[in-house]
């Protein structure tokens, strides 16, 4: 257990503060009524407040294919889940056993997102009251960047979370999204569920590009006291070649991902023979170094997944063959695609992981990664209570160089994907060169065959999709093996699940049971869009109809024709 430096710790109450005055029933309102924005200094400071204290990390790697179910694996284990919204997470089920104050919910997602979008909009509006053109204002300039860099990405989150992912944009005209607020609140009770707000996924895609570009050359990192704790330079351009990457406007974002890695990426990346092993306690504020170059952006967070991974019912933990020899039943060993098992140009762990992995309690139970530790921030040492809380790294430089070999490998360029690639692998210690050739024999196969390919269906999900060729595919093969080591506990595997339409198979035993229950999440199954938050539904919000694509459970609002567009073909 740890303390906070002074720096995050601020940052924490900032926003635990403005979450506290979120509503259930609203999406936006005033951040703080007893204090009138009236400088620069007032906007700057309520801008702190919009970082998200809630991320949707524990939700995603849930529903993903990274954990598995230690009920199933273990033999003989009858665990409980830490909370028991997680259990009806990976069943995929609608989320509902939980309370308002519960970390990583999805309500506490919905919350801190729309709560920091409501504060981005109210310091927008407050700098257009204080200047004729906040854009061009050489005070305002920075903190108009900052604030709609800030509603771009938020709203994205939340996309990714809520509602299909982008297939092209025929379809993604169809496919209902989320509210995009971009005003605040000035009647009570607004209903965001009316056309002005609610917006197709297609059309969320482009109000999110207008606030990136709005905000993006705006950004002046001198004008922040610490940049990795706020979308700094690099950070907007590591979110914009993510955005555009799932957007498929692959030149775009290999533009945005050279901007933020700039002439030579290897020296961006996380230095890890130089991490500091001698505790947990040096492991992890090394890692979470906000003078990293590789941290681009840092955020605090209120999560308990740390918590979750020791209760010993959902890890990272070895596989199991079925028990009727059906190898579609067969639970994947995602330690070893995670950490130990080997890549197209090393053996055995990942070197950089080699010393920085631990147990819970016993290896029967999984293993994990130093960096999901938690620090404690006591409020009270001697009765030994006070807030858990999680730093993640939403934007790193690792993560945009395997978005910049993603698009480059689309873009035709496989060789100059491969040499990202080989980059990546060097941060991670590895000393043999990556090759084609490495490449090919590590991805051969099918995915029934081998762990390491992913189930993807491309041209099911767009026929826009491009057509690659064999050793193309074995390349976006690797891209998304290592995207998947890289940001696991992040939860953005999730989000190339949904994509890239790949196939995961969730196999689980509650705990006062002995049968063992299959299920598959294929690449047009419904489920794969998360239910509104019960919270919302009750206060009014027309929940999403997770057993009809696009569609809604509320009976006149599909009818309104104002909705026509959202209808299923």
């Amino acid at each position: 257990m740890r303390y906070f430096n002074n720096y995050v710790a601020a940052f924490l109450v900032g926003c635990g503060f403005a979450a506290a005055l979120t509503a259930c029933d609203k999406l936006d309102e005033v951040p703080d009524n007893r204090s009138e924005l009236n400088s620069v200094e007032k906007v700057q400071q309520l801008l702190v407040s919009a970082y998200p204290a809630g991320l949707p990390a524990v939700i995603c790697e849930l529903s993903g294919d990274n954990l598995v179910d230690n009920n199933v694996v273990v033999p003989a284990t009858h665990n409980d889940a830490y909370s028991p919204w997680h259990e009806q997470t990976y069943k995929w089920e609608d989320i509902t056993n939980y309370s308002t104050g519960e970390q990583d919910t999805p309500y506490q997602t919905w919350e801190a997102c729309y709560q920091g979008i409501a504060t981005a909009n109210h310091a927008i509006e407050a700098m257009r009251n204080l200047c004729d053109d906040p854009k061009t204002d050489p005070q305002y300039s920075h903190s108009w960047g900052e604030a709609h860099l800030l509603r771009a990405w938020l709203h994205f989150t939340l996309l990714n979370v809520f509602a299909e992912a982008y297939k092209d944009d025929t379809q993604s005209e169809q496919d209902m999204g989320i509210p995009y607020v971009t005003e605040p609140e000035t009647t009570v009770s607004v209903d965001y569920s009316q056309p002005e707000y609610r917006k197709s996924v297609a059309e969320c895609y482009r109000l999110i590009e207008q606030d990136i570009l709005e905000g993006i050359n705006l950004i002046d990192d001198s004008k922040y006291k610490v940049p990795a704790y706020h979308f700094n330079k690099n950070a907007a351009h590591a979110l914009a070649a993510r955005f555009y990457l799932f957007w498929r406007k692959y030149d775009k974002c290999l533009e945005h991902a050279n901007a933020a890695l700039g002439a030579n990426p290897a020296s961006m990346l996380r230095k890890w023979s130089s991490l500091n092993t001698n505790t947990m306690d040096t492991r992890l504020n090394d890692y979470n170094d906000e003078k990293a170059a590789c941290n681009f952006l840092i955020v605090p967070t209120n999560s308990i997944q740390d918590r979750m991974m020791s209760a010993c019912r959902y890890c990272i933990n070895n596989g199991k063959l079925s028990e009727d020899g059906d190898p579609a039943k067969n639970i994947d060993d995602t330690d070893k695609i995670l950490y130990n098992g080997g890549g197209p140009n090393w053996t055995g762990y990942i070197p950089a992981y080699a010393g920085n992995l631990f147990i819970w309690g016993d290896q029967d139970y999984g293993l994990w990664l130093f960096r999901v530790y938690e620090y404690f921030e006591y409020t009270d040492k001697i009765a030994g209570i006070g807030f858990v809380h999680i730093l993640y790294q939403p934007f790193t430089a690792e993560e945009t160089l395997l978005c910049r070999a993603e698009a480059k490998l689309f873009l035709g360029d496989r060789q100059g994907a491969i040499t990202d690639l080989g980059y990546w692998t060097s941060s991670k210690m590895v000393e043999n060169p990556l090759t084609q050739a490495g490449i090919d024999a590590k991805y051969s196969g099918t995915p029934a065959e081998n762990i390491f390919i992913s189930d993807l269906h491309m041209q099911d999900m767009s026929p826009e999709f491009k057509q690659l060729t064999d050793e193309e595919m074995r390349v976006l093969h690797c891209v998304l093996h290592f995207r998947r080591i890289e940001n696991m506990y992040e939860g953005l595997r999730w989000f190339d699940i949904k994509r890239y339409g790949i196939t995961v198979h969730h196999a689980y035993r509650s705990p006062l049971e002995d049968e063992v229950h299959h299920d598959w999440l294929k690449w047009n199954d419904p489920r794969r869009v998360l239910q509104i938050p019960t919270n919302v539904i009750n206060a009014g919000y027309p929940s999403t109809d997770r057993s009809n694509p696009y569609s809604v459970n509320q009976d006149s609002y599909m009818d309104r024709p104002s909705y026509a567009t959202f209808q299923l073909k």
